[in-house]
């Protein structure tokens, strides 16, 4: 290398995890940070969204990975996100710890596109306490516009065993896969529900990627899930 020459400077991606445990916060974003970093990320872990009132910091980060399930936000922290976003940071995540993370502020809601309202689970009978009582095998609907799209390019419809998000959403998202829940005879809605299961979204100048699978380690080991979510991650940087 030259005296002239010099390497191109990392990408920054800021991993925000947290909540409740049952999502394993931890270990499901310690499983994508050998990817980042594989792609030239350098890589910062926090364990609260009070880093977005950081502003200065935030304006050198590419991507915003989130893991942070029925937390809450404090309108500075919003603010802070929102900033950074809409000036091009990205903002990516699976599951509760995006879809679900803080009720108490409608306008991350607004932002992201879409929150959690229900995981319809077993019959009742069936029924012992546990989490695998909401876990249900389901279809992962591709979209025809899923066909095309770098995140999805090459992946059919897949089966999994794991919650199915109801999500409470608006048509201004990019789905690329759906689920259908069905209407069961102990269920008191009367006809089947289809919910966006994979989606993009564009705030201001920043890229937003959300996939509702993803509620464990094993289902984001799922080779389908994981693909989508891995590229999710690039698609939404900077």
């Amino acid at each position: 290398m030259t005296d002239t020459q010099q390497t191109a400077p990392e990408k920054r991606a800021l991993v925000v995890r947290g909540g409740w445990d049952g999502h394993q916060p931890v270990e499901a974003t310690e499983l994508f940070l050998p990817f980042l970093e594989a792609n030239g990320f350098e890589v910062r872990v926090e364990e609260s969204p009070a880093v977005y009132t950081d502003a200065s910091y935030l304006s050198g980060v590419d991507l915003i990975v989130q893991s942070n399930t029925m937390s809450s936000i404090e309108a500075a922290e919003f603010e802070g996100l929102r900033a950074a976003v809409e000036a091009g940071t990205g903002f990516a995540g699976w599951h509760g710890g995006i879809a679900d993370s803080y009720r108490n502020n409608s306008d991350y809601l607004q932002m992201v596109g879409g929150q959690f309202a229900s995981h319809p689970g077993k019959h009742p009978s069936e029924r012992t306490g546990e989490q695998s009582d909401n876990y249900v095998p389901h279809t992962i609907e591709m979209t025809a516009a899923a066909a095309t799209h770098p995140i999805t390019a090459g992946i059919g419809d897949f089966e999994l065993v794991t919650e199915q998000y109801w999500v409470l959403h608006d048509d201004y998202n990019d789905v690329l896969a759906t689920t259908t829940q069905a209407a069961r005879e102990w269920d008191p809605w009367n006809r089947p529900i289809t919910s966006p299961a994979i989606w993009t979204r564009n705030w201001g100048a920043g890229r937003i990627f959300v996939s509702t699978p993803g509620h464990r380690v094993e289902i984001l080991q799922d080779p389908n899930v994981k693909t989508i979510i891995e590229r999710g991650l690039l698609w939404a940087s900077r």
